[in-house]
C-alpha cells in the first residue's frame, strides 16, 4: 500500500474468550517485543506441539505477572501428560519435582479424610471433564511453591458435622508462602474450614470461573501483618456461603471484578457479608452482581476500596467504599463483562467444564513436523504446508522446530484447518522470515511483487492458526532506496476464522496485511498475546480483525527518524474493520508522532468505509493528539475512527478531531460483535 505522505495531515500538539496466553501491560515506559510474556510451549521431546488447549492454558490477572523468578502461570505444561485414578497415583506426580500435567479421570477419596496433597512447583492438576473429583480432602501449596495450577475439579464433602469447625482444617485449597497460582473452573463445596486459603505472603495469584458453595468459609486471604498479596479474583459464583467470601486482609493488590454473589432466600445458610477488604487492603471492585447479600461490600478503617459499576440486587447493610487503590491495568490486560450479563454467564459458565482435560478423538488432528536439521519429516515450512492433503477435511498441526526459516510460505485456500505450531520455549526461538518487498523485481522477469505479493507468509486457506512464532519481513528499506515500492509484508491473511496467538509479526512499512479472500467475502481474524510491529500502515485491509490483549509496537523508520501510522482500514461498508482492544501502544520512539490510523480507499474506492476503533488500551505518548488523518484525498471524519476508555500519557478527552464512543455505542463495538458467532479455540 502507498504511504501518500504529502496527503496526509499532521499536527503536533501538546471484553470473551479464554485463548491463550495472557500478558502484563505497564502504563509507563516501553515493552519491548524481545521481552516475553510468559514461556511459550516447550520443545516437541517434552510436550505434544498437537496438545490440547487446555493442556498448555495459562492464567490471567495477576497470576500472569513476572515477578519472583517466575514468568506468569503455566503449570506443567513442559512435562509429560499422565492420567491418574488413584489416590497413590495422584500424590506420586502431583510431589514430583519434574513438571506434569496431571489429568484425574474418576472420584478419588482421601485417605484418610482431610488430606491436604502437598503439590510441588511445574504442575497442572486438572479433572477429565467433569469426572475428576477430589473426596474428603484437598491440595496444600507450602512456602515457596509456584507455576501450579489447580483447574476443572470437583473438590467436595471433608465436612465433619460441625459448622463453625476449629479442629478441623480441611481446606479444597490452602497455600501457605506460594506464588503464581491458577484455580480455576472448579466446584468447591461442603468442606470443613475454607474452600480456598491464601495465606502466609501468598502471591501472583488468579481465581477464576470457579463455583464455591454450601459452607461456612469461602475464601480467605492474609494471615500475616505484611501488605504483600498481589490476587485477582474474577468470575466466580459464590453462593450459600456464610462469610470470607472473600475476605481479603492486608492484600497489597486485590483486583475483584465479573463475580456473582448469591445468597438465596429460604435456605439454611444465611450469609454475614460479601467482599471484605481489611487491614490494609486496597480493593478494586468492578462489574460484579450482589444477589440478596447482607453486607455485601465491608471496608476496614485502615483498608480501601474502589468500587466500579456493580450491581446489588436485594441486598442490605454494609455497603462501604472509599480510598483510592490502583490500576489493575498497569499491571495486565482483561475485559469486563457487563455486569447484568454476570449471573446468567456463571450459571452455564463457572465450575467444570466437559471440554477441559477431555481430548477428543473422532477427528484428531495430524502433526507434520519441520526441522532445519533433517531431524523432522520437512527441512522446510512450504515442504510441510504442500504435504497437507488438498481439501483436508480435519486439523493438520505443522509442528516447527526452534530455528530460522529463511522462506517464503503460503497455505492456499484449499487447504483449510491448518496449524502453524512453534516448539520452543519462546515465540522468537521460531522465526519464518523473508526480505521481499513491494517493488522487488520477480526472479522470473514477470515484474514486482507487488504489496500484497511481498508476504513472507500469506495465509488464503479458512481456519488457519498460529502460535509460539515469529512471522517477519526483514527487508532493508535503508540499503534499497533506489527501489521502488518498500512496502514489505510479514504476514497476509485472505481467509476466515484466523486465529493468532501468542506470536509476534514484524516489519516496518505493511507489517500484517488483514485481507478477505475477496471484497464480498467475510474475513475474520483473531490476534492475542501477540507483538505486532512496525511503522507506517503497519496493520491494515478489509478484513474484519480483533487484536486483543497484545502489544503494538512502534518502530522507528529507517533514517532514525519516527513517524507513522499504526492502522489502515479499506473496510467495506456495513461490515467490522480494524479492533484493537485490551491492549498496549508503545515504542521507542519520539513523543506525539504516530497516529492511530488514517483511511485506505484502496483504489480510489469511495463506497468502502474505513473504520478502526481502539478501546480499553494504553496509549503511550507517542500518539498524536490528533490520532486520526486523511489520506490520498479521503477525509477519515467521513469514516469511522473512534475511541473508548483508552489510558496512558497517548490517551486524550473526547473532541471533534478525537471523537469517543458513549458506553451505548460501545455497547455494540465488543470482540463479540466483531467476531460474529465465531468463538476461536486452540485446536
Amino acid at each position: 500500500m502507498s504511504e501518500h505522505r504529502s496527503r496526509a495531515r499532521h499536527r503536533r500538539s501538546g471484553k470473551f474468550l479464554a485463548v491463550g496466553l495472557p500478558l502484563a501491560l505497564t502504563t509507563a515506559g516501553t515493552l519491548v517485543h524481545g521481552t516475553d510474556l510468559v514461556p511459550q510451549q516447550a520443545s516437541a521431546a517434552t510436550a505434544s506441539a498437537a496438545a490440547p488447549a487446555w493442556a498448555t492454558a495459562t492464567a490471567d490477572g495477576f497470576a500472569s505477572v513476572d515477578a519472583l523468578g517466575q514468568n506468569g502461570t503455566y503449570g506443567g505444561r513442559d512435562g509429560r501428560t499422565v492420567t491418574v485414578r488413584t489416590q497413590a497415583e495422584l500424590e506420586k506426580y502431583a510431589t514430583a519435582a519434574e513438571p506434569y500435567v496431571i489429568v484425574v479421570a474418576g472420584t478419588i477419596t482421601m485417605n484418610p479424610v482431610g488430606k491436604e496433597i502437598k503439590v510441588a512447583s511445574d504442575k497442572t492438576v486438572v479433572g477429565s471433564g467433569t469426572s475428576g473429583h477430589i473426596v474428603g480432602g484437598g491440595f496444600f501449596l507450602g512456602q515457596g511453591v509456584h507455576n501450579v495450577i489447580i483447574r476443572n475439579l470437583t473438590i467436595r464433602d471433608a465436612y465433619q458435622g460441625v459448622w463453625n469447625d476449629k479442629e478441623h482444617d480441611f481446606d479444597a485449597v490452602q497455600m501457605d508462602g506460594a506464588h503464581h497460582v491458577w484455580i480455576d473452573h472448579n466446584d468447591l463445596r461442603n468442606m470443613a474450614d475454607g474452600l480456598i486459603d491464601v495465606r502466609k505472603d501468598s502471591t501472583y495469584v488468579t481465581v477464576s470461573w470457579n463455583e464455591m458453595s454450601h459452607n461456612n468459609k469461602a475464601f480467605g486471604i492474609g494471615w500475616t501483618e505484611n501488605v504483600l498479596t498481589d490476587i485477582t479474583i474474577h468470575h466466580n459464583w459464590i453462593r450459600e456461603t456464610e462469610q470470607r467470601n472473600p475476605s481479603t486482609d492486608n492484600c497489597a493488590h486485590a483486583h475483584l471484578y465479573n463475580n456473582f454473589l448469591e445468597d438465596v432466600p429460604g435456605t439454611d445458610i444465611d450469609s454475614s457479608y460479601g467482599n471484605y477488604s481489611r487491614g490494609g487492603t486496597r480493593m478494586v471492585l468492578e462489574n460484579s452482581y450482589f444477589q440478596g447479600m447482607r453486607n455485601p461490600v465491608i471496608k476496614d478503617a485502615t483498608a480501601t476500596v474502589v468500587q466500579r459499576g456493580n450491581v446489588f440486587s436485594g441486598t442490605s447493610g454494609r455497603n462501604e467504599s472509599g480510598g483510592t487503590a490502583f490500576d489493575p491495568k498497569a499491571y495486565y490486560a482483561y475485559t469486563l463483562d457487563k455486569a447484568a450479563d454476570v449471573p446468567a454467564l456463571l450459571k452455564s459458565g463457572a465450575g467444570p467444564q466437559s471440554s477441559i482435560g477431555t481430548t477428543t478423538t473422532s477427528a484428531e488432528a495430524t502433526t507434520l513436523t519441520v526441522a532445519k536439521d533433517g531431524s523432522g519429516q520437512y527441512r522446510t515450512v512450504q515442504a510441510a504446508v504442500n504435504a497437507v492433503p488438498a481439501n483436508n477435511a480435519s486439523r493438520v498441526v505443522i509442528s516447527i522446530e526452534p530455528g530460522t526459516y529463511r522462506e517464503t510460505v503460503k497455505v492456499p485456500s484449499n487447504k483449510p484447518h491448518v496449524t502453524f505450531q512453534g516448539t520452543g520455549g519462546s515465540r522468537k526461538d521460531t522465526v519464518i522470515v523473508y526480505d521481499n518487498a513491494a517493488g522487488t523485481p520477480k526472479p522470473d522477469g514477470s515484474g514486482t511483487y507487488g504489496t500484497s505479493g511481498s508476504a513472507t507468509v500469506a495465509v488464503e486457506a479458512d481456519d488457519f492458526q498460529a502460535r509460539n512464532l515469529t512471522i517477519s519481513n526483514d527487508f532493508d528499506e535503508g540499503a534499497n532506496q533506489s527501489l521502488s515500492g518498500h512496502q514489505a509484508v510479514a504476514l497476509r491473511t485472505a481467509a476466515d476464522k484466523v486465529l493468532l496467538d501468542g506470536v509476534i509479526v514484524e516489519g516496518d512499512q505493511d507489517t500484517l496485511l488483514l485481507d478477505t479472500a475477496a471484497k464480498d467475502k467475510l474475513g475474520r481474524v483473531y490476534v492475542t498475546n501477540s507483538y505486532v510491529i512496525g511503522n507506517v500502515d503497519f496493520i491494515f485491509g478489509r478484513a474484519t480483525a480483533v487484536i486483543d490483549r497484545s502489544v503494538i509496537t512502534l518502530k522507528k523508520r529507517w533514517n532514525g527518524t519516527s513517524a507513522g501510522y499504526v492502522t489502515a482500514p479499506s473496510t467495506a461498508a456495513n461490515r467490522k474493520g480494524i479492533l484493537i482492544a485490551n491492549s498496549a501502544v508503545n515504542g521507542d520512539v519520539s513523543d506525539r508522532t504516530f497516529h492511530l490510523g488514517r483511511p485506505w480507499h484502496a483504489g480510489g474506492d469511495a463506497s468502502l468505509d474505513p473504520q478502526t476503533t481502539v478501546r480499553n488500551t494504553t496509549l503511550s505518548a507517542a500518539i498524536r493528539t490528533t490520532p486520526w488523518t486523511d489520506m490520498s484525498g479521503f477525509s477519515w471524519k467521513d469514516d469511522r475512527f473512534a475511541e473508548y476508555r483508552n489510558t496512558g500519557a497517548g490517551a486524550g478527552s473526547a473532541n471533534s478531531d478525537r471523537p469517543h464512543l458513549t458506553d451505548a455505542q460501545a455497547a455494540d463495538q465488543e470482540i463479540a460483535d466483531w467476531l460474529a458467532g465465531w468463538t476461536p479455540s486452540a485446536s
